[in-house]
């Protein structure tokens, strides 16, 4: 009887201490080290790098605009703009009217955003060097949140979608594109990236939103679409 009692009890235990998700808060649960490279990236090796149509959501950067439906007027914001290919596509939709915050947490890549928009006459696009918690998005000012291979390195999940389900207005909407990630993945992926499309669909979930599409574009990346409830 006392050993059926301890396993009933060191069982549950055990699956807290080492289940990946089950975690403080306060504690980074991306593998270490994932975001060490963007402390201070050079803009120009990353646009080498994200900006080539070899790969696949650059590729087929104007398939994702069209299923985003955005309109003149909107207020966007661009999380982990990386080098900025998709924020100025989104901003051209919003027109003069709208607004686009580039969301990224490497001040290189704001500046390299801003100076790119500013030659490109898209003075609707603002700059938001946010931290590894927080969008830093003001509450109630955006209408859709586009998150592009960028989720995974979310270093607090629950704290970042906290701030950025905030931002967004009632019935607002997220995009999601993230990396496919099951058995027949590459090694870099299962690495790389913590989790599947069925975990992060429950992160964001809890925090908030609702599913209302899934977009079938892609074979390496799967492209989500919530609501604020």
């Amino acid at each position: 009887m006392k050993q059926h009692f301890f396993f009933a009890i060191a069982l549950p235990l055990a699956l807290f201490a080492f289940s990946p998700l089950l975690v403080r808060a306060d504690e980074a649960i991306v593998p270490k080290g994932i975001n060490d490279s963007f402390q201070s990236p050079d803009p120009k090796t990353y646009v080498e790098r994200f900006e080539k149509e070899s790969r696949e959501v650059y590729h087929l950067r104007e398939e994702v605009i069209k299923h985003l439906h955005l309109r003149p007027g909107m207020a966007i914001a661009d999380v982990g703009a990386g080098t900025g290919f998709f924020t100025r596509l989104m901003a051209k939709e919003v027109g003069s009217e709208g607004k686009a915050y580039a969301v990224d947490i490497a001040k290189n890549f704001i500046d390299h955003i801003l100076k790119t928009c500013q030659e490109q006459g898209l003075k609707q696009v603002e700059g938001i060097v946010c931290s590894a918690d927080d969008s830093k998005l003001a509450p109630n000012s955006v209408d859709l949140v586009f998150i592009c291979d960028v989720y995974h390195h979310f270093e607090h999940p629950e704290k970042t979608m906290k701030s950025i389900v905030q931002a967004l207005r009632a019935g607002g909407r997220l995009a999601l594109i993230e990396f496919v990630r099951n058995d027949d993945s590459s090694d870099w992926t299962k690495e790389h990236v913590r989790a599947g499309q069925d975990v992060f669909q429950k992160e964001i979930e809890a925090a908030g939103l609702e599913l209302i599409e899934q977009v079938d574009i892609f074979k390496d990346n799967y492209f989500l679409i919530f609501r604020k409830k």
